[in-house]
């Protein structure tokens, strides 16, 4: 067995690809179960008490705008999303759960945790907020003001 510092990148990078693969596993499998695509679960989740633009969705998921116009447009068939154009500017449409959607995403969000935890919960209590920290740092790397 190869050994690695404890600074290795090599070894963070196994450790998160890792990580990732089984929370993507964990998501997929929800998803699925939901009759939704992992991106489709994702864009429930970004609009949980919010409106956005549709614009800062698809950049926000690094998809182009033909894209998530499919996968809006399901969610729209399905009852789940509805769009909103603006009353001052007709190009921009905005995004918004409806109650079906709403409830639907509040509880795949409980699911979610749930599925994660699976994880999280071998963690102590200040050891989640380290990782939280960490995520942040990495994730979000513009500094909190």
């Amino acid at each position: 067995m190869a050994q690695y510092e404890p600074t290795d990148d090599r070894l963070v990078m196994d450790k998160l690809v890792e990580a990732s693969f089984r929370i993507t596993g964990m998501l997929t499998r929800l998803a699925a179960a939901n009759d939704l695509s992992l991106t489709q679960l994702r864009v429930l989740a970004i609009l949980r008490g919010r409106r956005p633009r549709m614009a800062g969705i698809a950049q926000e998921l690094g998809l182009d705008r033909s894209t998530l116009t499919g996968l809006v447009d399901r969610a729209v068939t399905r009852g789940l999303i509805e769009r909103m154009g603006d009353p001052d500017d007709g190009r921009i449409v905005y995004l918004a759960l409806t109650d079906v959607g709403r409830d639907l995403a509040d509880r795949l969000s409980f699911e979610m945790s749930d599925a994660v935890s699976a994880l999280t919960g071998l963690l102590g209590g200040a050891e989640r907020a380290d990782l939280l920290y960490l995520l942040r740092r990495m994730l979000d790397p513009e500094p909190e003001l």
